[in-house]
């Protein structure tokens, strides 16, 4: 029977493998076709990595809540989108008065201070209800439970906000400065795409410092390593739980207003599929490793960006970039068949969480 189970396991592991490295081959062919073409230049591909990174750090700052809470209680918080979403969704009707008015334009800077600070504080406020109300009485349940809860949380908010500010797409204001373009030797950047990615480099910079060198972040590496052992430490496991909620939540709310900033529209549905592209950026660089979910944010974004025009053009796919969805979830299936763990791998999970 084991012998038997053993046979099966390891045909199955063979059957991928040999998927895996179909898709390789495919990827590789592609890629040398759209090449040799001389379809792109310098500039294009220039332009599609910029987007790529503005787009991959929206991704990371989302995925770092889903790899926090991951690591500490070691489930899914699949309602993170919409933590994500609540945010921007809700700021619009303040930036939208700052436009109206003219503030934005008078005080650019304050302005969108003023509406990040407004967004962050109300995704946290959703994400610490979420920890209260929905998972702190499931703690100890088993982990199918506070799964399908997360789910039910997802469409609860979804279908709260849809309820609460109507179902349409609503155009975001962006201020004069931000319109328009720099340029910088030969390269040309959108002026809010540079914003998007200084903004999200520097809050990634700051959790990480927040994570590894202060005392909250050491008793959350320490929670995530052993709750009981903390416990009896002195480490108060709920307090440390709310503050990775907390975290996790604000950095959500201000990748929300980014994205809105970048894209110019918010809808009740916007965070469903970041939020989906989020979670395969954390399982990418490594589920509960925060270097990991930075990295798998900013490798799914370029990715994303690039690789539609750079392997489909050249299989003579047309409109490629319409399957870049498509794209993100093919890299995860070929890093779980190659890698498992992800980029970073999971073994610094509890050390990073």
């Amino acid at each position: 029977m084991l012998q038997r189970l053993t046979r099966r396991v390891s045909g199955t592991t063979l059957f991928m493998w040999l998927i895996g490295i179909a898709i390789l081959a495919v990827v590789v062919y592609g890629t040398i076709a759209t090449l040799a073409s001389g379809k792109y230049g310098l500039k294009d591909w220039t332009d599609l990595t910029i987007n790529g990174l503005a787009l991959g750090g929206i991704y990371a700052l989302i995925a770092l809540g889903y790899t926090l809470v991951y690591g500490i209680l070691r489930m899914i918080n699949f309602a993170h989108g919409e933590v994500f979403m609540a945010g921007p969704m809700t700021a619009y009707f303040i930036i939208t008065a700052f436009d109206e008015s003219g503030f934005l334009n008078r005080q650019p800077i304050l302005a969108l201070l003023i509406v990040f600070l407004f967004a962050a504080a109300v995704s946290t406020t959703i994400a610490v209800l979420l920890e209260r109300i929905a998972y702190r009485p499931l703690r100890r349940a088993p982990r199918l439970v506070p799964l399908i809860t997360a789910i039910g949380a997802s469409f609860f908010l979804q279908y709260t906000f849809r309820g609460l500010f109507g179902s349409g797409i609503k155009s975001y204001p962006l201020p004069d400065i931000l319109q328009g373009d720099w340029t910088v030797g030969p390269i040309t950047i959108l002026k809010i795409r540079a914003v998007v990615i200084v903004a999200a480099i520097i809050m990634l910079v700051g959790l990480y410092i927040f994570v590894q060198r202060t005392k909250v972040g050491k008793a959350m590496q320490a929670v995530s390593e052993d709750k009981d052992t903390s416990a009896l430490m002195g480490i108060d496991v709920d307090s440390v739980i709310v503050t990775t909620f907390v975290v996790g939540g604000a950095l959500a709310g201000a990748a929300g207003v980014l994205y809105a900033l970048m894209f110019r529209q918010v809808t009740f549905i916007m965070g469903f599929i970041p939020g989906l592209k989020a979670f395969t950026a954390a399982v990418l660089g490594g589920i509960g490793n925060v270097a990991g979910a930075a990295l798998g944010g900013l490798f799914l974004g370029i990715a994303e960006s690039v690789f539609p025009n750079l392997v489909l053009d050249g299989l003579g796919i047309p409109a490629p970039y319409q399957l870049r969805d498509a794209l993100a979830f093919v890299l995860l299936v070929l890093v779980l068949i190659f890698r498992p763990s992800g980029i970073l791998g999971e073994r610094l999970a509890a050390k990073k969480a």
